[in-house]
């Protein structure tokens, strides 16, 4: 093993011995030095959400952080390429803030069930629907359904955005518990308006999705705050009350932590709801007995290594099938070969960017 592989395999090692098999570690070390090199040669720089699995995670990103933190890492840098190690509307949200620069996404088809949940002719559709009324748009969106929105947000300022526009009532897409949870937070009343079909994007859902989409819950506005919509995390979602009850019967001082796309029964009984770099910072600040975080595995499996000292117990229901699709292999690649190529149309860029920067702006 030459130097550079062998320090590499260190640095890994000492976080991951516990996480990874040392096999892996091993083999990973030479593809992340191989990374470094390239990157240098590049002039890259590479952004790893906290949802990408360990070895990556903890080898090659030059920042890693929630979707907010990495927008805002996006906006600053000097760069002339970036690699966006996470999925593909996070990859967008980085070419809306750097037009100039080569984006590039390390796994052509990871995408996003929220994502995927609701198209541009859908808010326009909303907008039509209730005329006037601001749209807040979670950042888990393409950029053409951005372009249509006044402002974006993270799950870490959702209410705060919300907040900021002092509306009396606030279309806020797509997920339907991210909305939940908020109108709870906030003390504001929410519905899920019926739509008819959207002209020519239907294909972009399954059956199941578009009938929900249609029925709704009513559009009566009297003393409505929050107007939302029936878009969820296809890996959150699976997560319910009866996985805590289950857990709390065996551990009783478990303190559970749950990602604000959980359902509003499971954040109401966990013992906090927060974004994945609110969870870290739980996690790292507190002298719990036990931990279990209701989120993707791999930000677990980070965490955990994070802190060795800890007590994580496991419940990994899932992987996100997307942020899998990213591996250290792909990285490599995608700087050699200048694959994925990630381009915004201009004039939903110029759209788009406008919400994006109100949202950075925010924090």
């Amino acid at each position: 093993m030459n130097p550079q592989v062998q320090a590499m395999y260190e640095k890994m090692r000492a976080k991951l011995e516990k996480v990874v098999p040392d096999v892996e570690l091993r083999y990973k070390a030479e593809i992340a030095v191989e990374i470094n090199e390239l990157k240098k040669q590049r002039n890259a720089v590479i952004l790893g959400h906290n949802y990408m699995e360990p070895a990556l995670f903890y080898s090659i990103p030059d920042f890693t952080g929630d979707s907010l933190d990495l927008s805002r890492k996006a906006a600053q840098t000097d760069k002339d390429v970036i690699v966006f190690c996470g999925v593909r509307f996070m990859a967008e949200t980085a070419k809306i803030l750097n037009p100039s620069k080569t984006v590039l996404l390390p796994a052509e088809k990871a995408g996003c069930s929220l994502a995927e949940s609701i198209t541009a002719a859908d808010v326009r559709a909303l907008k039509a629907k209730f005329p006037g009324v601001p749209v807040v748009t979670y950042v888990n969106t393409y950029a053409d359904v951005k372009a249509e929105s006044d402002i974006c947000c993270t799950s870490s300022n959702a209410a705060a955005v919300i907040e900021s526009l002092h509306a009396d009532t606030v279309i806020f897409l797509p997920d339907e518990y991210l909305a939940k949870n908020v109108a709870r937070e906030t003390g504001k009343h929410i519905i899920f308006p019926a739509l008819s079909p959207a002209s020519g994007e239907e294909g972009k859902r399954g059956e199941g999705e578009e009938e929900k989409r249609r029925k709704g819950d009513g559009d009566n506005l009297l003393d409505v705050q929050l107007i939302g919509w029936r878009g969820r995390c296809e890996v959150h979602e699976k997560f319910t009350l009866k996985d805590i009850q289950t857990v709390r019967a065996q551990f009783p001082d478990v303190v559970i932590l749950a990602h604000p796309e959980c359902s509003p029964e499971v954040t109401g009984a966990a013992d906090f709801s927060g974004s994945t770099n609110a969870m870290i910072r739980y996690v790292k600040e507190s002298k719990a007995p036990h931990y279990l975080l209701l989120t993707e595995c791999a930000m677990g499996d980070n965490i955990a290594a994070a802190n060795p000292d800890k007590d994580m117990l496991r419940l990994c229901m899932v992987r996100c099938p997307h942020m899998n699709m990213i591996t250290m292999e792909d990285t490599r690649d995608a700087l050699k070969f200048n694959r994925y190529i990630i381009e915004v149309p201009e004039e939903i860029r110029v759209k788009a960017y406008r919400a994006v920067e109100r949202m950075i702006k925010i924090g």
